[in-house]
């Protein structure tokens, strides 16, 4: 799948390191310095310097990197954030210090993933009442129950 991207970032283009890869990585743009130090406990918003054009039916989900998460309590703000196929601004990264230390972010460091995924938009049928099902109404941890 082509995908046309603005790149003003001045670094490369968003790679896929393995063929086996679902996500490629993003880099932080940070213009005023070379650092950043991201406290315990806040939140950042990193610009990229990338703008994309997603083709309609696709999102572009934007996650965490799991070896930041693993090792420095690291983690994209909103769980999973979206770009929609009809945005086409810059795409900024919200990272959240989980951590009880300072998180070093340098100019270029890898922040985030980047997945191409397709989406479904739901028609909605208003009824009175749902089919029933093998679950029912059992909430969270039902099907873990002997």
């Amino acid at each position: 799948m082509k995908i046309k991207i603005i790149n003003k970032s001045g670094f490369e283009l968003p790679q896929y390191k393995t063929k086996g890869s679902a996500g490629f990585d993003i880099r932080a743009l940070i213009p005023t310095s070379d650092t950043y130090f991201l406290k315990p406990h806040k939140q950042v918003n990193l610009h990229t310097g990338l703008y994309v054009q997603i083709p309609n039916d696709y999102e572009l989900q934007i996650r965490g990197r799991s070896g930041n998460a693993m090792e420095y309590g690291i983690s994209v703000t909103q769980g999973v954030g979206t770009i929609d196929s009809d945005y086409t601004g810059e795409i900024n990264i919200f990272l959240t210090n989980h951590g009880e230390e300072n998180f070093i972010i340098k100019h270029g460091d890898r922040v985030a993933q980047g997945i191409i995924a397709p989406i479904v938009q739901a028609e909605w049928v208003e009824v009175d009442k749902l089919d029933k099902t093998e679950r029912g109404e059992d909430g969270m941890g039902s099907t873990g129950r002997s």
